[in-house]
């Protein structure tokens, strides 16, 4: 017959031995949305990543990674939301 004190065994093991089972990429934190302010599309490369962000018109908008904010932050029209 199984029990749960298994999991609470498991739960009070070496945190580092289990530190690397779900990694998140540290930029996913800093991520900014941006808006467009233009009239036509915009297509936007950003420096960090090589991402490539498209804006369909007035008022679109997206999530930027955040190795990418500061070189998006400079496109003339965009706006950070």
């Amino acid at each position: 017959m199984s029990c749960c004190g298994n999991g609470r065994r498991l739960l009070t093991q070496d945190p580092q031995a289990h530190a690397g089972a779900v990694r998140v990429d540290p930029s996913v934190y800093n991520s900014a949305l941006f808006q467009y302010t233009g009239r036509t599309r915009l297509t936007a490369v950003g420096a960090g990543t090589g991402m490539v962000y498209r804006f369909d018109g007035c008022g679109s908008r997206a999530l930027v990674d955040g190795r990418d904010v500061a070189s998006l932050a400079a496109v003339p029209l965009l706006v950070r939301v």
